[in-house]
């Protein structure tokens, strides 16, 4: 018996040894990296940050309860495209040649191909990288009289300027993605075609529209494998297939997964339908979080979780045309206890849910309450693979490596935040001070911009967000002197056109300033 035991505590103590020896082996190894970036998703859509969500995320919330969770993260902007610019530069939006609202599907590249991103730098550190989904930044469509396109006045009949057979030209892959695989605009916006590498899978060959509350999409061309209520699960299937694909191969990879959802059109599949109990948006979301648990599975299958930085966020709230007050009244908070919703420079516009699961690196079941922003994560992968920011790379992104170690404290890790609404309105946020540079809103929720009743309010906001997370009781008047100093640091990072240490470097201007 003893013999026996013996034999079990030298076979135990073999397999432990291994465990340890692969763990730190992993450790070694540059991580894949995987972000999902949702559309549209609201900081009180996810269990893991609002207990009384009443749509159900399991898996979501699995991937928070196996990483760490950021409840103080921020976009950028309050809408897409910037935040996107924003995500991949490292850069503020308002520094390139879009200074508010969003680009359309038929819109020119908005980042020049000499610009570094976050796939660029992981590409030239040896990574394979990908782009699945929603791109929303402009690329350069073929046109049938050889003209850049313009955005002016476009109706469905017009995108017949455009030359579908031919290349598309200034895509991801000029940006540093090795693939690259998505459609130009949001789901709602024409033309509906993908485009793989820089062409289109298939010439759109019917016009198509949809009318619905919340599935609705505008008129435009269409190809005939382009299905609207299929082309998220498309994107993920896609991802999934990409990932079993590189575990094979020894080079690790960077896919950038940007889910064109929850973000209109609301397409839940009939399985799916009435699942939640809520609105369609819920089911919708059930979906999606099924789906992510998918793609958690296929790391866990192919034997790399381990070493896979995993990250899930958001582009900015909860957005209105989702039916945000309906689901209120059924007691769910899209954006939770924070002010106003997408498009806004208030909180409710750009807080959003941040996960961040690496098993070999990040402790599970932590949370940080540090303020983060998603241009963080192009310092983030060049301090990850050793490569060092030139000054003109990353002006506003700060790495998270340091807090990704739960038991690291960390005095202070960037000096102010700067958040941009869709009308271009400014706010700044150091520590628990956040000043808005507008009457309102700066988007879409009361007190909007030019409404009446904006006439008699202040000409700038100040609160306390520790004191007050929900906006509601305007400080300036008692706080001057912090106004004075929050106006001057956002000059500053204005003027220097930067938010992080080094060379002061130039804003972009629109050609004609």
């Amino acid at each position: 018996m003893k013999f026996l035991i013996n034999i079990l505590v030298v076979v135990f103590t073999f397999f432990g040894v291994i465990s340890s020896a692969e763990k730190a082996k992993a450790q070694a190894r540059l991580p894949n990296i995987v972000v999902i970036l949702a559309d549209d998703l609201g900081y009180g859509d996810i269990g893991a940050f609002n207990s009384d969500s009443k749509i159900p995320t399991p898996h979501i919330d699995q991937l928070a309860s196996e990483g760490m969770i950021f409840t103080d993260a921020h976009t950028p902007s309050a809408v897409c495209t910037p935040t996107r610019y924003g995500f991949l530069t490292g850069r503020y939006n308002w520094r390139s040649t879009l200074k508010s609202g969003v680009l359309t599907g038929n819109s020119q590249a908005l980042i020049p191909d000499n610009r570094s991103t976050i796939a660029s730098v992981l590409k030239m550190q040896g990574y394979h990288t990908a782009f699945i989904g929603k791109w929303h930044l402009g690329w350069d469509w073929a046109t049938t009289d050889g003209d850049p396109l313009t955005a002016d006045g476009w109706g469905p009949n017009d995108f017949d300027q455009i030359d579908f057979s031919s290349p598309v030209t200034h895509t991801p892959n000029d940006l540093g993605f090795d693939y690259a695989y998505g459609h130009a605009g949001s789901l709602d916006m024409a033309p509906y075609v993908y485009v793989e590498n820089g062409k289109v899978t298939a010439v759109p060959d019917t016009i198509t529209v949809n009318t619905g509350k919340y599935s609705w999409w505008r008129e435009g061309p269409t190809s005939p494998d382009f299905d609207h209520e299929k082309v998220t699960p498309n994107f993920f299937e896609k991802s999934i297939q990409y990932i079993e694909a590189q575990a094979k191969d020894e080079k690790p990879f960077f896919l950038y997964l940007a889910l064109p959802s929850p973000h209109t059109p609301i397409l839940p599949p009939a399985y799916w339908q009435g699942k939640s109990g809520l609105a369609p948006y819920g089911d919708f979301m059930m979906m999606i979080d099924d789906y992510v648990g998918k793609v958690n599975a296929a790391l866990e299958r192919a034997g790399i979780a381990e070493n896979t930085l995993v990250i899930f966020t958001s582009d900015n709230g909860g957005s209105p045309a989702a039916g945000l007050d309906v689901m209120q009244a059924a007691g769910h908070l899209s954006n939770y206890i924070y002010r106003g919703h997408k498009a806004d420079i208030f909180e409710g516009g750009h807080r959003v849910p941040f996960i961040a699961k690496w098993p070999a690196k990040i402790q599970k079941g932590t949370s940080r309450s540090e303020t983060i922003c998603l241009t963080d994560l192009m310092a983030t992968g060049a301090e990850l693979t050793g490569y060092e920011l030139k000054d003109n790379e990353g002006e506003d992104s700060y790495s998270l490596l340091k807090l990704f170690d739960a038991d690291h404290k960390v005095e202070s890790f960037r000096e102010a935040t700067v958040h941009h609404s869709i009308n271009g309105s400014f706010a700044i946020r150091e520590g628990d001070w956040k000043l808005i540079m507008a009457k309102g809103s700066g988007g879409w929720s009361f007190p909007k911009p030019n409404d009446p009743a904006e006439e008699d309010l202040p000409d700038v906001q100040l609160y306390n967000l520790s004191a007050d997370p929900g906006e509601t009781t305007n400080v300036h008047a008692e706080n001057a002197d912090k106004v004075a100093s929050l106006k001057a640091l956002l000059s500053k990072y204005i003027k220097e056109g930067r938010s992080t240490p080094g060379a002061p470097q130039s804003n972009d201007k629109i050609e004609g300033e």
